[in-house]
């Protein structure tokens, strides 16, 4: 009884004999209670709640489900583990449908058995404890295909759990950004969480190969269908049957070799140079750019039903020098893995040379900077790498430090005054925003100097 008795239960009721009816009914568990959409949503963000019980009709107008369909949108969206069950009307049965369809865990017609309902919800907070317990155990068991990119900014990890999501599907994924950003970590992470993970993963540079070859290299070729053509080549796209093939800087792609990969994207059959014979290719395809495909459209550079055709999904990477902490740490990663590599024993960042890390814009993003600090590691005489090791040494670094405290409370500041703002003043409902008690608002605002 104890262990439920941690466990919040939600419930999300308008009228106050009912919310009372529910309480002392579901007195067992943690019990919250909220009587409209904006305040369910400060308890959700405040306690997290495994199970909420829910009417549709919420004020300000009680009468319709409106209200209510769009608090079970937003649990759903900022909770989808979260166990929604749905209170309706006898004679509701479209809407208890509904709101199933829309990703409610179960429904109930009033009035209801509370013996009944108690056991739905329940179940419905095991089921919730074995899909928590059953993720755990996977992420210790089966490190995720992305598991070797190191990042602590927040777009990038957003950036990692779309490529794990879409990894299932057969759908063609564009990868934007400069160079150096990870796109081919990326493309493999891709594959590697993909089915098509035990088949061949194949890259080409559409920039690094003559115009005249890239046909050739991407189709390939009959024998004797040139001059040199001593036996039938298969190209890169058939070499990448059942697998993932990736076409990278695909924005230097000829525009007469543009058309060949259209038709092939729309028919999935290729011809070699030189052939006549259709052939099949079961391949996923992946593509990356530094450059601006819509301003080649524009140009006349670059098809446009071909670019719909490659952006199916499209993922835009960010430049290292947007990604929050992630230089210092990437940084710190390459010193211990150089240092391995070339036997220079146990090597460590100077303050300095950290700050220095942490100034710089790096132009060539990840690259230059694996570059700098393998080049460092060689060159460095003792254990210590400086800035100048990492040729950083024109950098004017301020010789600043982070101040917890002080950023703490500037956030606490901002947030307090933004909550203030849209309640108009109203101290409990800043409160309810917040997701604190008044009397916490009141020595907040006290402590940071709000009025």
């Amino acid at each position: 009884m104890s262990g439920e008795k941690n466990r919040p239960l939600l419930i999300v009721e308008d009228d106050p004999a009912l919310q009372k009816q529910l309480r002392w009914s579901f007195d067992q568990y943690e019990t919250l209670t909220a009587g409209d959409r904006e305040s369910a949503l400060a308890q959700i963000h405040r306690h997290q709640p495994p199970v909420v019980t829910m009417d549709l009709g919420l004020p300000p107008d009680a009468d319709s489900v409106s209200e209510g369909f769009r608090l079970l949108e937003q649990i759903i969206s900022i909770a989808p583990d979260t166990k929604v069950i749905v209170l309706t009307g006898q004679n509701d049965q479209a809407n208890a449908l509904r709101a199933i369809a829309l990703g409610a865990y179960d429904f109930f017609a009033k009035p209801f058995a509370p013996e009944l309902l108690s056991l739905t919800i329940d179940r419905a907070f095991r089921l919730h404890e074995l899909q928590q317990e059953n993720r755990r155990l996977q992420s210790m068991q089966h490190p995720t295909a992305l598991g070797g990119l190191l990042t602590r900014d927040a777009g990038m990890q957003k950036i990692c759990r779309t490529i794990e999501k879409v990894a299932s599907s057969n759908a063609t994924v564009l990868l934007l950004g400069e160079s150096g950003t990870g796109k081919e970590v990326l493309a493999r992470g891709l594959h590697e969480a993909s089915p098509r993970k035990n088949t061949r993963f194949v890259a080409i540079n559409c920039a690094a190969i003559p115009d005249n070859l890239l046909e050739s290299e991407l189709f390939g070729y009959e024998k004797g269908a040139f001059t040199g053509a001593a036996k039938t080549t298969p190209g890169k796209i058939e070499s990448a049957n059942g697998g993932t093939l990736m076409l990278d800087e695909i924005g230097d792609l000829p525009i007469a070799l543009q058309a060949k990969l259209l038709r092939f994207l729309q028919e999935r059959v290729i011809e070699r140079l030189g052939g006549r014979q259709e052939i099949a290719v079961d391949v996923r395809i992946v593509c990356a750019t530094h450059q601006d495909l819509k301003a080649h459209i524009k140009e006349g550079r670059f098809r446009e039903d071909l670019y719909y055709r490659l952006a199916e999904i499209v993922v835009d990477i960010p430049p290292l020098r947007n990604r929050d902490g992630d230089a210092a740490l990437l940084a710190h990663a390459f010193v211990h893995r150089f240092a391995d590599e070339h036997k220079r024993g146990s090597m460590t960042l100077t303050e300095d040379a950290v700050r220095g890390i942490e100034a710089y814009s790096w132009p060539g993003n990840v690259r230059e900077l694996e570059n700098a600090i393998k080049r460092a590691v060689i060159m460095a005489d003792g254990q210590q790498i400086t800035r100048e090791d990492i040729g950083l040494e024109h950098l004017n670094v301020a010789n600043d430090f982070i101040d917890l405290r002080q950023v703490r409370e500037d956030a606490e500041r901002r947030a307090v005054a933004l909550a203030i703002s849209r309640a108009d003043g109203n101290i409990a409902r800043t409160a309810e925003i917040l997701g604190i008690s008044r009397p916490t608002l009141y020595d907040l605002m006290h402590r940071l100097g709000l009025k």
